[in-house]
């Protein structure tokens, strides 16, 4: 039996996953559980070593309460890209712990002035 070749877009809808799930404050064994997987199989998806199936990636979309649309958007534009991340390299910085952080911190502001004196600030900072 021959090898699958990975499809980047495995692992980007992989990343997807892991960014709503961490800023869900949910654990993989949490979402393990609510799909009947064990934390290692969400983690293997997570990755994109395999491959999520429509019903699940179905059920993860309304666990995780986004339309399903939201783990394809960006495949669009990279319809013979196969080898380049489809979602971009600025999604791998939502995985993070520290930017996870800075987002639920910035979704309690109540105020929106405030929201985008941070969003400014930042963009200063990061020389934009």
């Amino acid at each position: 039996m021959a090898k699958r070749n990975r499809d980047p877009r495995d692992a980007a809808i992989g990343k997807r996953v892991r960014a709503l799930r961490l800023h869900r404050g949910m654990s993989q064994t949490t979402l393990g559980d609510s799909l009947d997987l064990t934390f290692q199989q969400v983690q293997k998806y997570e990755r994109g070593t395999n491959r999520i199936s429509a019903g699940r990636l179905h059920r993860i979309s309304e666990l995780l309460d986004v339309p399903i649309t939201f783990f394809y958007t960006g495949f669009e534009d990279s319809k013979n890209k196969r080898d380049s991340d489809p979602v971009g390299i600025e999604f791998d910085y939502l995985q993070t712990d520290d930017v996870m952080r800075l987002v639920r911190s910035y979704a309690r502001i109540k105020r929106r002035g405030v929201q985008l004196h941070l969003v400014k600030l930042a963009e200063t900072l990061a020389g934009d």
